[in-house]
Formats: structure tokens, C-alpha cells, sequence
């Protein structure tokens, strides 16, 4: 994985309610949709997947609604795709599902787990969040099982895994790692969530993915907190190591926690919606989406299916980096490689305004040939300066071409 993964996950869509017939009907959609064509590739079950302890290894073996976890991965990859799942090094998930770890060696929760009767579903064992925190569950247990629960990964066939746990730490991060490497196949790790600042450096040097915030929302507030906090994270992304601001809040979505089977128009304006698009693009943050497929409008196919824009995601060649802040208003480059540069310019006022910046503060000689990606036409030649006009609370972003 030497590229910021794209693809999909099922906590802001089905969430609650995932199951193997929704994660094959999302996959075909990635592909009928031509999504797929565009990069997004990764298929990820999140929390809510999870029965009872089992089979040969003892490993967490999935709840009714996933009949067939190797056939599922087997039709996943048959399409070109690659499978995820999800896990916790605590007892249990925030979801209040089994984790992998243990009270004891047989896997058995049962002296923290509600009655069944008291269960929202009969596999969440510790009720609904913050049920794990409230039971004793949210915390790493005695008996360590993610080593046979990874093997049990690796022979289903899945390529990606999410660890979900607070706060993360550098030896449970290396000791997952381990064991992902013992399980004989190649799998992603991302580890969620808040990574501490302070152990950045060794974690970017173990984990594949790692989280850089809680959950975000969609709404402006929540976006807004995220893309001020991730200037000091830029140094530590390079290929297969990638910082996380979390999953983009693009289309229709559910409702976290529940078992959803109708969506919503996210609640970010379509302004949000680019800013959003653009700074993960100029960060190389992971393009996860989690909205609902099937019903697709052309908007939202327009912001995620930019090829343009992917490409300056996808592309590295070096960290990026925020060259101007003033009133609100930033700009971030990124450089590309043959004397290309992607500049970004960000409006976090409630109100419109004019950005300005000199091509020296862009790093760059005299002439650039600019182009508007969200345009996806050129926009001209920069002497001395760029200057954008933005909306509230929204976006631009522009590939330079000249000396550097």
C-alpha cells in the first residue's frame, strides 16, 4: 500500500445494521458506479461484525448476518477489490461488541457482558456505546487473542484492519503489527483513534494509517477543529505511512450506532463539501468514503470522482505544507514532482474573501502556468501572485507547472 488508500466503510452508511449482503451490495455498486475506476478500492466492515469466540484458532467469529466471511472476501476480491474488517485491542468495542482481548483464556465475557435480554442485539455484549467504558470492557483485558484472530483474518482474506481503541500506544500498535505479519498475509493496519502527537514519529513507523482526531461529523464545527489541528502532522506521511484526519462526510449518510436502512444528505454545505475534498486531497489523507451507493447524485460524484484532484492525493513527493495564515484564510502547497506544485487555498471565515499570496511564498519562480482542478481548466498564467476569491467556508485548489 504505497498510496493513501481510497475506498469505503460501513460506519457512517449501514453502521449498526452492516451485514454481508450490504458489504457485496456496496461492492458491486463500487464498481457499477465506476467508482472503483477511480481509486476506491478498499470494501471495510467496521464495528458490529462480531459473534462469539471460535473455530480453530478461538478467534472472534462473526455474527449471524455474515454467513460467509471467506466467500464474502473471495466475491470482493473476484471484482477487483480488497476486504477490511475492524477490531479493538479492549475487551470490547465502542459499539459494545467482543474485542480482542480477554478476561480469560476460554474467551469468555460473560462476567462483564449484559444478559442477553438487556442487549440491543444479541451479540453486543456490553450494550450500546458507551456501554464497553460503563462495563469494564473499554480497556485492554488479561489474555491477549488478536494473534489467532489475525490468522483468522489472513485465512478469510482480508487485506485491511481497523484497531479502534483510546489512547493509542506504541507497544499494543507493534504487538498487532507482529501479529498481522505472523498471519502470512499482507494487511493494512490503520489504528484509530486520537493519536497522541508525542509518539507520531514511532507510530508512523508501524502502523500504515493511523488517526490524527476523534470522530469527525458532518458538520462545519467538526471539520473546521480537524483541518486547524493537522499542520504539525504533515512531516511524518510518506508511502504506506499516512496520517488520518477520518472519513469524508460526502453524500448520504446513516446514523452512527444505528442499524440504518435509509440515509441522509450529508449536513455539510456543497462550500464544506470542497473544502473538505481539497484538504484531504493536498494532505494525503486516506479518501474513505461512507455514504450511501447507491442512490448517487451527480454532485456527489463530481466532488469524489475528480481525477485531477485524486491524483494530487495519490501523488508524493514530499509532505505538505501551510504557507500562509491570515484572517481565516490559508493556503497549502504540495509538491508533485517535474516541477509540479499543488496549491490550496482554504476559507474558514463565515465570510467571503479574497486570498492573495505571492509566488515566493509558494516557493516558486516567475512564470507558473496555473490550473483549476475543481474547474478542471486553465486558469491562466501567475507572474507575481496568485489571488482567489472564496465562498464562506470554502475551496480551491490549483496545479502550478514552471521554475521552481
Amino acid at each position: 500500500m504505497p498510496d493513501s488508500p481510497m475506498g469505503w466503510s460501513s460506519w457512517y452508511s449501514y453502521s449498526g445494521g452492516v451485514s454481508q449482503e450490504n458489504i457485496l451490495k456496496t461492492a458491486r455498486l463500487l464498481i457499477s458506479s465506476g467508482l472503483a475506476q477511480y481509486g476506491y478500492r478498499y470494501v471495510n466492515i467496521d464495528d458490529c461484525w462480531q459473534g462469539a469466540r471460535g473455530g480453530k484458532y478461538r478467534a472472534i467469529q462473526p455474527n449471524k448476518r455474515f454467513p460467509d466471511m471467506k466467500s464474502m472476501c473471495r466475491e470482493i476480491h473476484s471484482l477487483g477489490l480488497k476486504a477490511g474488517i475492524y477490531s479493538t485491542p479492549w475487551m470490547g468495542t465502542y459499539a459494545g461488541y467482543m474485542g480482542g482481548t480477554s478476561p480469560n483464556p476460554q474467551g469468555d465475557y460473560s462476567s462483564l457482558a449484559l444478559p442477553e435480554s438487556k442487549r440491543p442485539q444479541p451479540d453486543q455484549l456490553f450494550g450500546s456505546c458507551p456501554g464497553s467504558q460503563r462495563l469494564g470492557a473499554a480497556k485492554t483485558g488479561p489474555v491477549w487473542m488478536i494473534t489467532q484472530d489475525a490468522r483468522q483474518w489472513a485465512e478469510w482474506g482480508f487485506d485491511y484492519v481497523k484497531m479502534d481503541w483510546y489512547l493509542i500506544d506504541v507497544p499494543s500498535t507493534e504487538r498487532i503489527a507482529a501479529d498481522l505479519k505472523k498471519s502470512g498475509r499482507d494487511i493494512v493496519l490503520s489504528v484509530s483513534n486520537s493519536t497522541p502527537f508525542e509518539i507520531a514519529g514511532p507510530i508512523s513507523k508501524t502502523a500504515n494509517v493511523w488517526r490524527t482526531t476523534g470522530d469527525i461529523e458532518d458538520h462545519w464545527g467538526s471539520l473546521k477543529k480537524i483541518a486547524s489541528s493537522q499542520e504539525k502532522w504533515q512531516p511524518y506521511a510518506g508511502p504506506g505511512h499516512w496520517n488520518d484526519p477520518d472519513m469524508l462526510q460526502i453524500g448520504r449518510l446513516g446514523k452512527v450506532g444505528k442499524a440504518n436502512t435509509t440515509f441522509s444528505p450529508t449536513r455539510l454545505t456543497p462550500d464544506e463539501q470542497y473544502f473538505q475534498m481539497s484538504f484531504w486531497a493536498i494532505i494525503s489523507a486516506p479518501l474513505i468514503i461512507s455514504c450511501d451507493l447507491e442512490h448517487l447524485d451527480d454532485f456527489t460524484r463530481g466532488i469524489l470522482c475528480n481525477r485531477e484532484v485524486i491524483a494530487v492525493n495519490q501523488t508524493f513527493h514530499g509532505p505538505s505544507e501551510k504557507v500562509l495564515s491570515q484572517d481565516d484564510g490559508e493556503v497549502w502547497i504540495k509538491p508533485l514532482g517535474e516541477g509540479r506544485t499543488a496549491v490550496g487555498f482554504f476559507n474558514k471565515s463565515n465570510k467571503g474573501q479574497t486570498i492573495h499570496v505571492p509566488l515566493s511564498r509558494l516557493k516558486l519562480k516567475s512564470p507558473q502556468n496555473a490550473r483549476d482542478l475543481w474547474k478542471q481548466e486553465n486558469a491562466g498564467t501567475a507572474s507575481r501572485e496568485m489571488k482567489v476569491r472564496l465562498n464562506p467556508h470554502g475551496a480551491a485548489l490549483f496545479l502550478l507547472e514552471g521554475k521552481r
